[in-house]
């Protein structure tokens, strides 16, 4: 089982439930490469920004699309229409329809957030593992068994939710979610106020970190103040396993810098290096 006090240790103010003033909506789909490229990113504003904001994942059923549009930016509806065409309506999506196969890992992802909203995004992290660095076949439901297992979830549940049809609807209201705020291209991630009346934002891409702190700004209406970045084992112990290029943008290092300073932690056996076609990955063992 999920060690809520163990997640949330490191980083408090990333606490699933404060009211904060800020709600961001990030459109995905986990075989998506260009949404495993915005990770960084995202863990970035959480890091220095997250205690201004929550975020949500919403699987969009989406591959990569081009995009069509002349720019990125749209202004958005409000959040209160956000919320009404939401989770709050996730079982009003209409009668239970048959899912393609190659839904099974986003399918996957609802059953492990039925533990909770932390486990679905533990499953997602663990599950992008298992697809960047280990180059599983998440398409098996034993390897998605397999992958609950490893991001500690009870899987006993996680193997009776993943067939249940209360799983099914819940994914379906994703992809009515992702129509109905008029989604066409991942990664998406949308920036609303909780002034509920108020528009959102929303960005399409892969952008620099700075126009995502731009929009940030625009939408909370004032320049944020930023949290004080943790040291190096922290962040490790916090997220587990973390790529180069993370470590890189969150401290504004080279990447031969990444490779020095990872370097001392892993002679002092407090993390593990490990390389694949999507980059190098760190470890940490836990040690510490």
């Amino acid at each position: 089982m999920i060690d809520k006090n163990k997640q949330n240790g490191q980083f408090p103010y990333l606490s699933w439930h404060e009211n904060k003033p800020l709600e961001l909506y990030f459109f995905i789909d986990p075989l998506c490469v260009d949404c495993f490229s915005l990770e960084p990113i995202m863990k970035k504003l959480q890091v220095e920004y997250g205690h201004y904001f929550s975020l949500t994942y919403v699987l969009s059923g989406k591959t990569n699309e081009p995009i069509h549009s002349k720019s990125p930016f749209k202004k958005y509806t409000t959040l209160k229409l956000m919320k009404r065409i939401g989770s709050k309506n996730c079982f009003q999506c209409g009668e239970e329809t048959h899912l393609p196969q190659h839904y099974l890992a986003s399918i996957a992802i609802k059953a492990a957030e039925l533990q909770g909203r932390k486990a679905g995004v533990l499953y997602l992290r663990k599950l992008h593992e298992f697809i960047y660095l280990k180059n599983e076949n998440i398409h098996e439901l034993k390897t998605l068994i397999q992958c609950a297992k490893e991001a500690g979830l009870d899987v006993e549940e996680f193997s009776k939710d993943i067939h249940s049809s209360t799983t099914s609807h819940a994914f379906q209201c994703d992809l009515k979610i992702t129509c109905e705020m008029d989604v066409n291209e991942i990664p998406t991630v949308v920036f609303f106020n909780n002034r509920v009346e108020e528009e959102g934002l929303k960005l399409t891409g892969v952008h620099p970190y700075e126009v995502y702190i731009e929009i940030f700004k625009e939408v909370l209406g004032k320049k944020p103040i930023r949290h004080p970045l943790p040291s190096l084992i922290t962040f490790m112990k916090h997220y587990q396993l973390v790529t180069t290029r993370e470590i890189a943008l969150l401290y504004n290092w080279s990447h031969l810098q990444v490779e020095k300073e990872m370097k001392k932690l892993k002679l002092q056996q407090l993390v593990e290096k490990y390389q694949s076609s999507f980059g190098t990955f760190w470890r940490y063992t836990g040690k510490l």
